[in-house]
């Protein structure tokens, strides 16, 4: 087989005094695409996939840093070598933070052009060959860690390196790699979910258990603010690690970042997780607790979570940890929600918590399932870390944790749930009156096939609310999504491939929660 021609975009407005140049490169084996603005190319490396970029600093219209910000959003793993006429040492520090690869002043001659080309595509090669021979050692590392993992230690180290490959074959995504780490992700799914089902209870007698969602607020919030610091607890619903790992780095420059993880208690979904957060509490002990606070049917989920501040307020009052003058909490659904929030940001200095919750992420996973642009946006994992990665960086969020960066304050920022890529449908039997959840679901008499998911007979034996004495839960395995008896194949098309929580992943459960300092 042809060795493939390496591929190169050339974007320059003097293009057509380039052509020596350009046919030099094509003479040893080059493949160059010209374009005369940065609107052109930007719309060419959308469409097309390049190995490297030249692009001329001064153009007409969208200029070189413009059009370098724009070709990263959109290929971030690109290499763009500039092309400038003036050696200007704040345009290089702005150029390097905007990820510039490589300068080269004018005029460039022939051998400056090739050997630049072969140093940083050459480099690539033997990253992606050292890519290879790490990915190999890791691979048979993970195995030895799933045939061996008993404890929930073993399976959050299994889960970290697992996601770091995620992010880094994200990078190279030519390499060949990805179809084996999806497989081995799906296997080790496999493995996590008999584990689980067999040490959750006694977890939920306090056995040898990880921190865990109720376990949140008290390890990593109250500590800062029993020592008089004021807190910004942040909740970026349905987060999963991996998308994390992705946004984590461009926070770097503005605090210091400390990662923690913990589990979420199941069901992995927003009205079990995230109350158990707020409260510190289990479902079945909020629902004993503060009935008035507790609801399991009829809402839709943001109504189930109603009253995060009162449960809120409650855990405090358990603490007797007192807070003057109080704490500020939002709930964030909208980007018009989102600017206001960081509008308020300069006002919120003199209050010792500020809770903050964000919807967005969900709220996309929940969309993709009815939008056929977003399934086509985002048709896997890959797609949804760079959609995720995308809109933090142009998020209020991202805004206002910038200003925060300039208060004295501490940041804790976690999740209350991950998502999984449903594949396989499960078939769930059940009344009319069991609820529609795709991961989950609670009811009468309900049964399935215990390869698929986890039967909970008692509810008291994972701390979920009793209903009767019928009720009982479904708590769906792996990548496996319920669907009814009726209908089933036009529900089977309806959710397959879609994000899903609420079920037993370890993309659903180990989470990631950070606490950032300023560096300010």
């Amino acid at each position: 087989m042809a060795e493939k021609k390496a591929s190169i975009l050339w974007v320059d407005d003097e293009i057509d005094l380039l052509k020596s140049q350009i046919m030099f490169l094509e003479e040893r084996g080059y493949r160059v695409k010209p374009v005369a603005n940065g609107e052109d190319a930007v719309s060419m490396i959308g469409r097309e996939s390049f190995d490297l970029v030249f692009l001329d600093q001064m153009m007409p219209g969208m200029d070189g840093l413009t059009t370098l910000v724009r070709i990263k959003q959109v290929r971030p793993s690109v290499p763009v070598v500039m092309i400038t006429k003036v050696e200007e040492e704040d345009l290089i520090d702005e150029a390097l933070r905007k990820r510039i690869d490589d300068f080269l002043l004018k005029p460039v001659n022939p051998v400056q052009i090739l050997s630049v080309t072969r140093r940083i595509l050459e480099s690539r090669q033997i990253r992606e060959r050292e890519l290879s021979r790490e990915y190999a050692e890791d691979f048979q590392a993970i195995e030895a860690m799933k045939a061996s993992a008993n404890h929930w230690k073993d399976w959050l180290e299994i889960h970290l390196k697992l996601s770091e490959w995620d992010t880094l074959l994200d990078e190279f995504p030519d390499s060949g790699l990805m179809q084996s780490h999806l497989d081995q992700r799906r296997q080790c799914n496999v493995e996590f979910a008999m584990y689980i089902e067999k040490v959750y209870p006694e977890w939920m007698r306090d056995y040898d258990r990880p921190t865990m969602s109720v376990d949140v607020f008290s390890k990593f919030v109250a500590p800062h603010l029993a020592a008089r610091r004021r807190v910004y607890f942040i909740i970026i619903d349905c987060l999963r690690l991996d998308q994390w790992l992705a946004i984590e780095p461009m926070l770097e420059p503005y605090f210091a970042l400390k990662r923690d993880h913990y589990y979420s208690i199941l069901p992995t979904a927003t009205p079990y997780s995230r109350n158990a957060i707020f409260a510190g509490l289990f479902p079945s002990e909020i629902a004993e607790k503060y009935p008035e606070y507790w609801s399991e049917t009829g809402a839709d989920e943001m109504g189930k979570n109603r009253f995060e501040r009162q449960l809120l307020e409650k855990q405090l009052e358990r603490m007797k940890l007192k807070i003057s003058p109080g704490f500020k909490y939002l709930k964030i659904y909208s980007a018009d929600d989102a600017h206001l929030a960081k509008k308020q940001i300069p006002t919120l200095r003199n209050l010792p918590l500020v809770a903050l919750v964000f919807n967005f992420v969900d709220i996309v996973a929940h969309s993709r399932s009815e939008s056929v642009v977003l399934q086509e946006m985002l048709p896997n994992e890959s797609a949804y870390r760079s959609f995720t990665k995308s809109w933090f960086l142009h998020s209020p969020l991202f805004e206002s944790l910038k200003m925060i960066a300039e208060q004295d304050a501490i940041v804790v920022i976690t999740t209350d749930h991950g998502s999984v890529l449903g594949r396989r449908s499960a078939m769930a039997l059940g009344d009319r009156e069991t609820s529609t959840n795709v991961r989950y679901k609670f009811g009468n008499n309900l049964n399935c096939d215990p390869r698929q998911a986890i039967r909970v007979k008692n509810p008291a034996d994972f701390k979920l609310p009793h209903g009767g004495v019928n009720k009982n839960y479904l708590i769906a395995k792996e990548d496996f999504y319920f669907v009814y008896p009726t209908k089933f194949h036009e529900y089977e098309r309806h959710y397959k491939d879609s994000f899903q929580h609420g079920g037993i992943s370890m993309e659903e459960m180990i989470l990631p929660c950070i606490t950032m300092q300023p560096k300010g």
